[in-house]
């Protein structure tokens, strides 16, 4: 609304549409003797008149933006009392644009509880994609649309395994009665925070009534639900580990519901009141919700989750996370071998913690989905070698993390060594039937060994390894079992061969000649299906796909 006087009477342009609240809004006026018209948003002109018969307005104080400032003598004039509450960002009077830093840089006398203005970070931040921006009290963020990523959403995501970072979530359609009388969710998580809203389905959009969330809170995991009869909580024995893959089992029926995390102890709890049935139309929401203003008060988190999920069931049924989402926000991929498609164009990948199995199309029979089996291996001069500039790019990362699938009937045996050309070496082998994940740094003769002795690996069944180096300190998993760690230093105090220098990696065993510098004696004299470095970078096993091989036959699987 404008008014104006030009000393014998008020005239008032008001227009059609209101102002779009938390959104930016153009206005242009324009004023000739006694009419004037308003424009809001490019819509249709208003138009008003003054009164009287004086046509010329004369301006000899200051102007004020903002608000009134010091217009004593105008009161009751006014049509407001309040000063504006928003932003100005342009500001053009008869071709005059105004600035407005205070003198001398601008050209404002003084002001007064003026900040800078938070939504105007967002013409900073040109989100692509269809990415919403978003302010903070100190930053303005892209909201990422589903399929996209980056800063600026400037990053194409083919989805494997979603990631959340706290601002993230997965929309589907709502359990609505398929929940009534009973619920059975199981969902596989790797956390990376403590606290954060992994699932949640309402029943209204202001929180209140029928809901079931599935949430972390200070580390422990915690199923809410409420009948319409009031709350009932329900929460694990212990903390999760943050940081590793967790299984979590929630099955409700009626009133009772119950609690399974991984191996520990079932909890149980009870709803109170008399209604057995819960009623859940709204969307279904995984890893995090778009506004916490929908989420019932009885859940005692309000920040989203933060970590991997990977799969999830409901009611028994496997339920597609990212095929069947609706919609989405900032969903990433999470770090895992199911990213680098191990399974090729004519295989699905299915992850299995931090493993995976292929779901291979009729007539592929191999872990990769080829035609071709995977390579085997003889005990001597039998070996595959990769140095190509991508192999020997990721193996210049640390921490390293590599994923092997493989299966020997031998007690003794290199599965694995790498050379970085850093001065050191990473080893994977067999020895007097235990796993050993060995690595050194030449420079200062040290080496680390862990040894996995929990599993026995060399019974010819197929086996998956996850062996990580991170510092000086290793790790080796053997088939979803317990991590064994090791940061103890063994020197080496009498004259030892010099490892291998060839630079890049060998799998399955390695030249006779270079195997006498190592601990071993010969190769694993067996098959590996697939090798993926820090989950990204999966090696295609096969002679004509590396630098080299010899005497490498295929498996019978």
């Amino acid at each position: 609304m404008v008014s104006f006087d030009c000393g014998s009477g008020v005239g008032v342009v008001r227009s059609e549409e209101t102002v779009l609240l938390n959104q930016w809004n153009d206005v242009a006026l324009f004023r000739h003797r006694w009419d004037a018209w308003l424009q809001l948003n490019g819509a249709r002109h208003a138009r008003g008149r003054s009164k009287g018969l004086f046509s010329r307005i004369t301006f000899r104080e200051p102007v004020f933006i903002g608000g009134p400032g010091n217009t004593t003598n105008l009161s009751g004039k006014l049509p407001v009392q309040e000063g504006f509450k928003g932003c100005v960002r342009h500001l053009e009077i008869n071709d005059h644009a105004y600035n407005f830093g205070l003198e001398p840089a601008g050209e404002a006398i003084k002001g007064f509880g003026i900040e800078e203005c938070t939504a105007d970070r967002c013409s900073k931040v040109p989100c692509q994609h269809g990415g919403k921006c978003l302010t903070g009290p100190d930053s303005a963020v892209c909201l990422c649309p589903l399929g996209f990523s980056g800063d600026l959403c400037e990053i194409r995501v083919d989805l494997q395994v979603p990631s959340f970072n706290g601002s993230s979530h997965l929309r589907y359609k709502g359990l609505d009665e398929d929940a009534l009388t009973w619920l059975d969710l199981e969902i596989t998580l790797k956390p990376n925070a403590p606290n954060g809203l992994l699932v949640y389905n309402g029943h209204r959009a202001d929180g209140y009534g029928d809901f079931m969330a599935l949430y972390l809170l200070d580390g422990f995991v915690e199923f809410a639900f409420d009948l319409g009869t009031g709350v009932a909580v329900v929460t694990s024995r212990y903390r999760i580990t943050i940081g590793e893959w967790h299984k979590v089992h929630v099955s409700r029926t009626g009133r009772l519901a119950i609690l399974f995390v991984d191996n520990q102890p079932h909890v149980e709890t009870t709803s109170p009141g008399a209604f057995t049935q819960l009623s859940l139309p709204l969307n279904l929401y995984i890893g995090g919700v778009a506004n916490f203003a929908a989420v019932s008060p009885s859940v005692r988190v309000r920040s989203s989750f933060v970590g991997c999920v990977q799969s999830a069931t409901v009611n028994g049924r496997a339920m597609p996370i990212v095929a069947e989402a609706l919609g989405g926000a900032n969903v990433d991929n999470c770090p895992h071998p199911c990213v680098a498609k191990p399974c090729g164009e004519d295989g699905e990948c299915v992850p299995e913690m931090d493993y995976f199995t292929c779901r291979c199309k009729p007539g592929y029979r191999d872990q990769a989905c080829s035609t071709r089996g995977p390579p085997s291996f003889a005990p001597l001069d039998s070996y595959l070698y990769f140095n190509d500039a991508r192999t020997l790019d990721s193996l210049m990362a640390d921490p390293i993390a590599l994923n092997v699938r493989f299966k020997s009937a031998s007690t003794d045996g290199l599965l694995l060594w790498l050379n970085n050309g850093m001065g050191g070496f990473l080893s994977v082998g067999l020895e007097g039937g235990d796993l050993v994940l060995r690595f050194s740094n030449r420079q200062l003769e040290e080496e680390v060994v862990v040894v996995h002795n929990v599993t026995r690996v060399h019974d010819n069944l197929w086996h998956r390894v996850k062996a990580v180096r991170d510092g000086g300190t290793g790790l080796l998993i053997v088939d979803n079992g317990p991590a064994v760690t090791h940061q103890a230093v063994a020197v080496w105090r009498r004259p030892r061969p010099p490892p291998p220098d060839e630079e890049g990696l060998f799998v399955g065993g390695m030249p006779r000649a270079s195997l006498l510098r190592t601990v071993y004696r010969r190769g694993v004299g067996g098959c590996v299906a697939d090798v993926v470095v820090n989950a990204d970078y999966h090696l295609r096993l096969a002679v004509g796909d590396s630098g080299g091989g010899k005497n490498v036959r295929e498996c019978d699987t």
